[in-house]
């Protein structure tokens, strides 16, 4: 019996040359709609799939392929005599080759203009079924699903008449990870529609943007994947214009001071280390915004990630390659920027796009056996219903420091500190197991800076002690939740001390 093959791809890249190979193997062709047509135009014959059933495409294409005379084909064992038999009964035979891939439902939903009945519409069906119909007998079936593995398959028919079994296995695996995914992309959007806060299973699909040298340490292998309809405002969709690849920390970071940035309108430049801030900056101009980062804590920066939020200049750039770091991110770098940066071997920089409307609806973090989601925290100082709790009120001057303070120690690791004046961090103090253990090294770090300047709290003050060690720095103004049992005592500190001192009532944790 004549060996044959079905065809029924959105994705005509590299189909001509594969159907004219199996041609050539003495391979039928069976096919259907837009695809048959462009085979036919190009001199490829083909065999229509309705001449197979005896019964023509209906419903607007939506029923041509569901059929026994087709999935009869798909899934019979070639050695079950059992199976054979009522091949022969029914008059079916074998499909030895699908080559399939699906309506472009991702594609069609990433549209901005996208309506509900378009995306209804780009739900594939009978790909989907074909798809796994094969993959599921693929002890018998070579199933395809992606056009770079045309030449694999092609190759092993050259060699061997046919494909390996391992081959085979490998194609199916992937048909599955490919429907697995549209299935996502599907539930995922309809979902969305029925506004469900927590569905009862949640399948999120994301797709292999590299493969990394090595993890957090050398020990640990590691790769990235992106997600297709995730942010575009973000490191995952980033363009390298140079320098080396990036590793598994790199990417932690850059992730950490773009997360940053995206809380400035002013020109700011940020700088980040081990995914926390070593120095935030704001000017007016790019050059002074990163100048104040760079001198907000200019031992840190070494080796470190800036991220800036406009395009970089010469003059930044100049700046900028006065130290060794690993990333430079802005929106876009001009051509002098760009060759002044180049000079650097293996620097990385890198683009993204800074107008992007589309952000993540959730973030995830993985536990051992589990995941946790939650939105992300984009609660702002716009957001606040500030309160001044003391006697004393802050100046415009302190306002616009307790502004800078509260927008950065939202992305320290708790619990956090931030000394700043309004237009730079002095010090950082992150991750501490004790609020006044983090004062203390922020105010360290801001050394005689901190006489006269701000502090910025991402939860509250359990007691007095963090209020009395800034009094003792010279801080002058306070910018914390509130909501502890003992405020009162944290606000009389502050009312000894002279401090404006000003309650937010949303804390940011960050763990």
């Amino acid at each position: 019996m004549k060996r044959r093959a079905l065809m029924s791809v959105s994705d005509k890249s590299g189909i001509l040359e594969f159907a004219r190979e199996l041609v050539k193997m003495d391979v039928e062709i069976l096919s259907t709609g837009g695809t048959r047509k462009h085979l036919e135009e190009n001199g490829v014959p083909t065999t229509a799939v309705d001449e197979v059933t005896g019964f023509p495409e209906i419903l607007g294409g939506r029923v041509k392929t569901l059929h026994p005379l087709i999935h009869g084909g798909l899934l019979a064992k070639h050695d079950d005599s059992e199976h054979q038999q009522q091949m022969d009964d029914n008059g079916i035979a074998p499909i030895e080759f699908v080559c399939v891939n699906l309506y472009p439902f991702r594609e069609t939903i990433s549209k901005p203009d996208v309506t509900v009945d378009d995306a209804i519409e780009n739900i594939d069906i009978g790909g989907p079924t074909m798809l796994r119909s094969a993959a599921k007998n693929h002890a018998y079936v070579t199933v395809i699903v992606d056009s770079g593995d045309y030449e694999a398959v092609l190759a092993e028919l050259r060699e061997q008449q046919t494909t390996s079994p391992e081959l085979r296995r490998k194609l199916a695996a992937k048909v599955f990870r490919h429907t697995a995914a549209y299935d996502a992309y599907i539930s995922n959007y309809l979902t969305d529609l029925t506004d469900e806060q927590y569905p009862e299973q949640l399948t999120l699909t994301y797709e292999l943007s590299q493969a990394l040298r090595y993890g957090e340490n050398p020990h640990q292998k590691a790769a990235f994947y992106k997600s297709a309809l995730g942010s575009d405002f973000s490191i995952a969709h980033a363009e390298q214009l140079h320098g080396k690849e990036l590793s598994y920390n790199n990417i932690q970071d850059a992730n950490a001071a773009l997360q940053i940035i995206k809380e400035f309108t002013m020109p700011a430049s940020v700088a980040v280390k081990h995914m926390n801030p070593c120095g935030v900056g704001t000017g007016n101009t790019l050059s002074e915004s990163f100048q104040k980062a760079y001198e907000a804590d200019s031992t840190s920066i070494f080796g470190g990630i800036v991220a800036l939020n406009r395009e970089v200049d010469l003059e930044t750039a100049q700046q900028l390659s006065q130290i060794f770091l690993e990333i430079v991110i802005a929106p876009s770098f001009t051509e002098e920027a760009l060759a002044e940066l180049g000079k650097k071997k293996n620097i990385r920089v890198l683009t993204v796009p800074f107008e992007t409307k589309r952000r993540d609806k959730w973030n995830t973090v993985t536990v051992e056996g589990g995941l946790l989601v939650q939105e992300p925290d984009t609660f702002g100082y716009e957001d606040a219903e500030i309160r001044v709790v003391t006697e004393r009120q802050p100046t415009e001057q302190e306002l616009e420091a307790l502004k800078l303070g509260w927008s950065v120690v939202k992305h320290v690791k708790s619990n956090a500190i931030v000394v700043c004046d309004e237009s730079m961090t002095l010090g950082v103090g992150a991750g501490q197991m004790n609020r006044v253990g983090a004062a203390a090294i922020a105010l360290e770090q801001a050394g005689e800076k901190a006489s006269g300047a701000a502090m910025a709290s991402d939860a509250f003050f359990p007691m007095s002690d963090t209020v009395e060690t800034a009094a003792k720095a010279g801080i002058k103004a306070i910018i914390q939740p509130g909501g502890s049992k003992k405020d009162q005592e944290s606000i009389d500190a502050a009312n000894a001390h002279g401090i404006a001192m000003v309650f937010t009532g949303v804390r940011h944790f960050k763990h």
